[in-house]
């Protein structure tokens, strides 16, 4: 597999890891999940992100969501795998095993303490240097990282660190972001780096319009992304946001704190995308009344996506 570079374009989905009920792994469904991304047209797959439960998995688990989900792509799509770790030695560690079993590249997170500009340069510094020759994803997620990077920190990292290919954009409000970023990049001041961006596809027709290269989130639906990306790069902004308005509301109730990602496990589930809905404990849980809502979008999606495609 070819690795992760500057060019990179599409939708590259967050995998959820699947488990059983009992919290097991479910390696079977992984297999499935993977088919299913795979039929809908994604560009490539990154796995052991926030809302891939990561932190729940132990380091062998890890490992071993990274080998299945490698193991059925056989190369056919690049994976991406997240690496973040408190220190800079087990990140390395961890991304040296992931690209030696066939990822195209690997994602960091700045850790909650990086407070300044000088901290955020430096930090993203020595993980360009952890890493080597490495690819990386700058996952810039303020909403859970709690730490704000500014266009100017990020064109200082693109000009100094060569091995950050892609920015994960994930800032919000942050069209103004790419905006800067591709300004920057269009006077020849930095690099033009990959932009995908996240938050479940919320703002994404706007992001496309601004210069962003594509997604890199997770939704129930991922055949909305790819329908919206696809839609840009042949010219049909309206044909994009007819697509991206037939989902928006299952979108929104998606981005829900706390149930988000049991309702997109539910309709995962639902689909037969994944055999359970179960989270890893600690884990919230949909009410009767959750899935009265979930079930009542569903419906009127169907509906709206009927009369799009008529």
């Amino acid at each position: 597999m070819a690795m992760l570079n500057e060019a990179a374009k599409g939708v590259y989905v967050i995998a959820v890891t699947p488990f059983s009920e009992d919290g097991a792994l479910d390696l079977e469904s992984i297999d499935s999940m993977i088919d299913f991304y795979e039929s809908v047209g994604v560009t490539g797959i990154t796995v052991l992100g926030q809302l891939g439960e990561a932190p729940k998995l132990t380091a062998a688990e890890s490992a071993q969501v990274v080998q299945r989900v490698l193991k059925r792509l056989d190369g056919r799509l690049p994976v991406v795998v997240g690496v973040s770790a408190p220190g800079l030695a087990p990140m390395a560690e961890l991304a040296q095993t992931v690209m030696d079993q066939g990822a195209a590249g690997v994602m960091v997170a700045p850790p909650w303490t990086t407070k300044t500009d000088d901290q955020s340069f430096a930090f993203y510094q020595s993980v360009g240097e952890a890493l080597g020759q490495i690819p990386f994803v700058l996952q810039d997620y303020p909403l859970t990282t709690n730490v704000t990077i500014a266009p100017k920190v990020i064109d200082r990292i693109v000009r100094e660190v060569p091995n950050c290919v892609m920015l994960k954009h994930e800032d919000w409000p942050g069209l103004a972001k790419i905006t800067a970023l591709r300004a920057s990049s269009e006077k020849g001041e930095t690099r033009r780096i990959s932009i995908l961006c996240g938050n479940g596809g919320l703002f994404l027709p706007e992001e496309m319009a601004r210069g962003a290269d594509g997604a890199m989130t997770g939704f129930c639906y991922p055949e909305m992304m790819v329908g919206v990306v696809n839609a840009f790069a042949e010219g049909n902004v309206d044909r994009a946001h007819e697509i991206f308005a037939a989902y928006l509301p299952l979108a929104r109730y998606e981005q829900q704190q706390g149930i988000g990602l049991a309702a997109r496990k539910y309709v995962l589930a639902k689909r037969g995308v994944i055999k359970s809905a179960a989270l890893r404990k600690p884990r919230p849980a949909l009410s009767s009344l959750d899935v009265a809502d979930i079930e009542r979008l569903l419906a009127r999606q169907a509906i709206r996506l009927q009369q799009i495609n008529a």
